[in-house]
């Protein structure tokens, strides 16, 4: 199984993070994706701030590993992290990702 992994976190930290997901082999590929405005709520409050959000791909098997490392990495107490699985794209992109991570 293939997964798109939605991550968002300030813009000052996202490549940091992109980066060393990649380097670890643990995301084949990051898109950073700036100028998110974020609306949620926090402690009882509705907070809105600037956000980047992060495409993360990678493989089922990475997604324990990948979690863990966006977790210890990531700036905020409850980070998002949502993992979406595909099963339709070119068997080139397919084939260069599993390639890329583990």
């Amino acid at each position: 199984m293939s997964l798109v992994v939605l991550v968002t976190l300030p813009p000052e930290r996202a490549s940091e993070l992109a980066r060393t997901l990649v380097a670890e082999r643990l995301a084949g590929c990051v898109n950073l994706l700036p100028g998110v405005q974020s609306v949620y709520r926090w402690d009882g409050d509705v907070a809105e701030e600037p956000e980047t959000l992060l495409l993360i791909k990678t493989v089922g098997e990475q997604y324990p590993a990948l979690e863990a490392r966006i977790k210890s990495l990531h700036p905020y107490e409850v980070p998002e992290i949502v993992a979406l699985p595909f099963d339709r794209a070119s068997p080139e992109f397919l084939s260069w990702l599993r390639g890329s991570v583990g």
